[in-house]
């Protein structure tokens, strides 16, 4: 799982990478595991809006809670 929409901010500190860039949206990423950062076929996506009130930690905690949704519907996608 990646705490962006990739293949925007691949790596570190996204969220605030996303909020530097002044995007309207972010999110998380399901992907593969390849030997290239961040760079495997993408699974499964989901899109977070930013709120103008939103900084790093809210950010954070909205696209958590989303990571924890995504994540057993990639599974399940992958083992049907």
């Amino acid at each position: 799982i990646h705490p962006s929409l990739l293949p925007k901010y691949k790596g570190l500190n996204t969220h605030l990478r996303a909020l530097k860039s002044k995007e309207k949206y972010t999110g998380c990423t399901v992907h593969y595991v390849t030997g290239k950062l961040d760079s495997g076929n993408i699974i499964l996506q989901k899109r977070v809006k930013i709120q103008k009130k939103d900084n790093v930690i809210s950010l954070e905690k909205k696209i958590l809670n989303q990571e924890h949704s995504l994540y057993p519907k990639a599974i399940r996608l992958i083992f049907k």
